[in-house]
């Protein structure tokens, strides 16, 4: 996804900087001051009448929230200025961008630290991020922190740190309850797990498949991550300066399993969730978890479910589907297309798993022709390495621009894109691809965070499909399935051998209706999307994604999912949260009400 802060340039000046580095400092004293003496007026009257926004990822509200516009900010501060208590603000750098100033700096309340971003316009706040970073009293034990390791001192009790894993192993979740249970080992499932770990959160880790990445080892062998490996990092372990730009999947998968044991996280594989309920009484979660070795009962205080963004896979009732002599089955299933070489084949699909599978079965010969129902975003995937290195101030960065405000980058970036890219996509369209930019014109990065489908990164199989190596047809699906051949929307019959169904999954939330019960899921809602008011994104506008780490409307219940950059980054929120509960701190979320304008056109 393209960098949303790649429009600002940096202006000189000596002279300017200094009169709006003043500017900035005195901005922040008053912001402080305004907030110690409980005057939401005087905080409210520094931000922009015109336009201002204030994101806060846990600090002050307890959740992850945009407060867009004075009157939201103004409602918040009068519900959460109570339990702040003092607060402290330190100036760390600031630079002028474009017509305004921004810069960063440290904060403090009275339970917690945070980082913090501002950009100035004439004098009043236009952007402000709060970002908890750590929790006073609870700080992670690392670097000059950090544990011991041995205690210098004989002991016949002392116990090596072999014997302290294993005995962690054999008795957490059978002798004693995790205080949080994470369903899944998957790239969120383990940054999360990493998190609290390091908080001190007694966590199991349960996970259906036999081994950590087994979820991206099992996919078809051709994969690639489609972002680059500055983007991918998981906390507290980089990749390695020497990998690849774009990572294969087994690199992926393996580096995964290293992980968890290097960050000794504590996983239960080949486990299997059957059912979860909430006791009210106790305030606790009755898990069934299935093992080899029978079934056990797991008592959590805190349920996440780490199963990505995607529910089961969803396969369409096409009529003829049993009658089909062929082999047929969902993109999810696909492992290696050596079977299918030479076979005519049909991918039902034209997003991310559908070109990358026709592009697979490509390389074995296979005839393959992909079924395009619906318009696709197309972008090439850019391997252009970031100016800053600094991966925890690129995240915060990223954060610090508000969701409404990234569409107007996003239009601008997709327009650039567009003429950057013209000629290439005039072959896309001339070999009969349907191609779309968004309702609105917002590209690839809005649909993902939207929708999360309907897009492609191209590595590749465009260029096939350019060439004819791909054949497509578009605006069509299958009529009916024959014993070796599909019919059309529009009459035609083409032969098939096999047919792969790269038609998506179910929404994300389906798992807690799996899991938990369909009254669950339906007071928890829709998770994912913004309420963009688009495709698969209904309104009203929330400014954040539905229910993702934050808290749900069921006590006790946390979604983890996403790519892995935001597995790395909002895994330290969710991890707090949750840790803040475990101590019984003071917590109060505040839930902004619905925005009811649609995001601009």
């Amino acid at each position: 996804m393209s960098n949303i802060t790649s429009e600002f340039k940096s202006l000189s000046g000596e002279g300017r900087i200094r009169n709006e580095i003043n500017q900035m400092g005195q901005w922040l004293a008053a912001f402080e001051a305004a907030i110690n003496t409980g005057s939401v007026e005087a905080v409210v009257s520094m931000f922009s009448k015109d336009e201002c926004f204030w994101r806060d990822l846990v600090a002050f509200t307890w959740t992850i929230a945009t407060m867009d516009g004075r009157g939201a900010i103004a409602s918040m501060l009068h519900e959460q200025l109570g339990q702040l208590g003092r607060i402290s603000i330190v100036r760390e750098s600031e630079q002028i961008i474009g017509d305004q100033v921004e810069g960063w700096f440290d904060f403090e309340t009275a339970i917690a630290r945070g980082k913090g971003h501002i950009r100035l316009r004439g004098g009043k706040c236009w952007t402000l991020l709060t970002s908890m970073t750590e929790l006073k009293g609870f700080e992670e034990p690392s670097g000059l922190r950090r544990p011991l390791g041995v205690e210098h001192k004989v002991s016949r009790e002392r116990l090596t740190w072999l014997e302290e894993r294993e005995r962690d192993e054999q008795t957490l979740g059978l002798e004693i309850q995790p205080y949080c249970l994470v369903v899944g080992a998957g790239q969120g499932g383990l940054a999360l797990g990493a998190r609290l770990k390091m908080l001190g959160v007694p966590t199991l880790i349960v996970d259906a498949l036999p081994r950590p990445g087994d979820a991206w080892r099992r996919r078809y062998k051709s994969l690639y991550l489609h972002d680059p490996v500055w983007s991918n990092h998981l906390p507290y372990i980089p990749f390695p300066d020497q990998w690849p730009v774009f990572m294969s999947k087994d690199q992926i998968a393996d580096w995964l399993e290293m992980y968890a044991k290097a960050m000794e996280l504590n996983i239960w594989c080949s486990a299997n969730v059957r059912s979860a309920h909430f006791d009210d009484e106790n305030k606790e979660w009755i898990v069934e978890v299935e093992r080899e070795s029978g079934t056990v009962v797991l008592r959590p205080k805190q349920l996440v479910l780490a199963t990505g963004l995607s529910g089961k896979p969803k396969i369409p009732a096409l009529p003829g589907r049993e009658s089909f002599t062929g082999v047929q089955y969902h993109s999810s299933a696909h492992r290696r297309s050596e079977s299918l070489a030479g076979k005519s084949v049909i991918v039902l699909g034209s997003n991310n798993s559908a070109h990358d599978i026709c592009a697979d079965l490509w390389t074995v010969n296979a005839d393959v022709t992909m079924i395009q129902r619906s318009s696709t975003t197309v972008v090439k995937v850019d391997a252009t390495p970031p100016e800053d290195a600094n991966t925890d101030r690129r995240d915060l960065l990223s954060a610090a621009m508000p969701y409404r405000l990234r569409e107007r980058y996003q239009k601008e970036e997709c327009e650039k894109t567009q003429r950057d890219n013209a000629s290439f996509y005039a072959q896309l369209r001339a070999a009969g691809f349907l191609l779309d930019f968004g309702e609105d014109n917002t590209g690839q990065a809005a649909k993902y965070y939207r929708r999360a489908s309907g897009y492609y990164l191209d590595v590749g199989a465009s260029d096939l499909i350019i060439n004819g190596q791909i054949k497509v047809r578009s605006a069509t699906t299958i009529r009916e399935i024959r014993q070796r051949s599909v019919v059309l929307g529009d009459g035609s019959e083409l032969p098939a051998d096999a047919i792969i169904y790269a038609t998506g999954f179910e929404p994300m939330e389906s798992w807690i209706g799996a899991l938990i019960s369909k009254d669950c899921e339906q007071r928890v809602g829709h998770c994912w999307g913004l309420g963009s008011d688009t495709a698969m994104d209904p309104g009203p506008w929330k400014g954040e994604l539905r229910n993702m780490w934050k808290p749900t409307a069921q006590e006790g219940l946390w979604l983890m999912g996403g790519a892995l950059f935001q597995a790395r980054f909002h895994s330290l929120h969710l991890a707090l949260q949750i840790k803040a509960r475990l101590e019984n701190l003071p917590i109060s979320v505040h839930e902004p009400a619905p925005i009811n304008r649609s995001p601009e056109k």
